[in-house]
């Protein structure tokens, strides 16, 4: 112990860890959440997430947690990319003891049908809503929202949601789910198409998409992995 360090004299607190992990299904936004199996707020749904244990990083016992949770594989969660957020130390956040949390946040597609497990009674992929969650989970849920909605208009991730060859109506189908907007068709296609590296056309035929219009053409996810300049959300235009 470090001479005149008295660690008695500070009161202690845990840390946990909190994960907001978002995915595209059936067009619409979803997040993955677990119903709490033991207090506080038992039977309350919530971010999945856990204590940190005393020989592991915020960022190891992330994942620890979402495998445990949701029985996820280690091997599926070891190839995910989490962001981190941000931190959580309001003094009274968690009704057991003064708690601080570190919260990751991914948009991440084909993810597998979750279940349940270490103290979460099941886990499920929901739509995004205006639920109330335990602890301060729906301020983490709203705050990793906007961060993965920015997420969009400065990388490729979208190109991600759309088949490997894809029709820019279904792109933009991906930003208008995760943005919650309605983007004007002529302005998206005009700004993907001059974005370098966004996208680049397939060789061949154009492919109907089931409306009257004339078959579309396609394309695939191009080299960049920024985009530049960003493809920014448009301002009070809400679906």
């Amino acid at each position: 112990m470090m001479q005149g360090y008295d660690p008695g004299a500070f009161p202690p607190f845990a840390v946990t860890v909190d994960l907001a992990v978002f995915t595209v299904r059936e067009g619409r936004l979803h997040v993955l959440l677990v119903e709490r199996g033991e207090d506080p707020y038992k039977g309350a749904w919530a971010l999945p997430g856990g204590f940190v244990r005393p020989r592991e990083s915020a960022g190891q016992a992330a994942r620890r947690e979402l495998a445990e949770e949701t029985g996820l594989s280690r091997e599926t969660v070891a190839d995910l990319h989490l962001e981190q957020l941000r931190t959580y130390s309001d003094p009274d956040r968690d009704p057991r003891m003064r708690v601080v949390s570190v919260a990751y946040t991914a948009l991440l597609p084909d993810l597998p049908e979750p279940r349940g497990g270490g103290d979460a009674a099941q886990a499920q992929w929901m739509p995004l809503t205006a639920a109330r969650l335990a602890f301060d989970h729906d301020r983490i849920l709203a705050d990793a929202h906007e961060r993965i909605g920015a997420k969009l208009e400065y990388t490729c991730l979208a190109t991600s949601f759309c088949p490997r060859e894809f029709t820019l109506g279904e792109l933009q189908q991906v930003y208008e789910t995760v943005w919650g907007v309605d983007l004007d068709r002529p302005n998206f296609r005009r700004k993907v198409l001059t974005t370098p590296g966004f996208v680049e056309a397939v060789e061949g035929p154009p492919r109907r998409t089931g409306g009257r219009g004339k078959p579309a053409a396609l394309y695939r996810a191009g080299s960049a992995s920024a985009l530049h300049p960003p493809l920014l959300r448009p301002e009070g235009r809400q679906a």
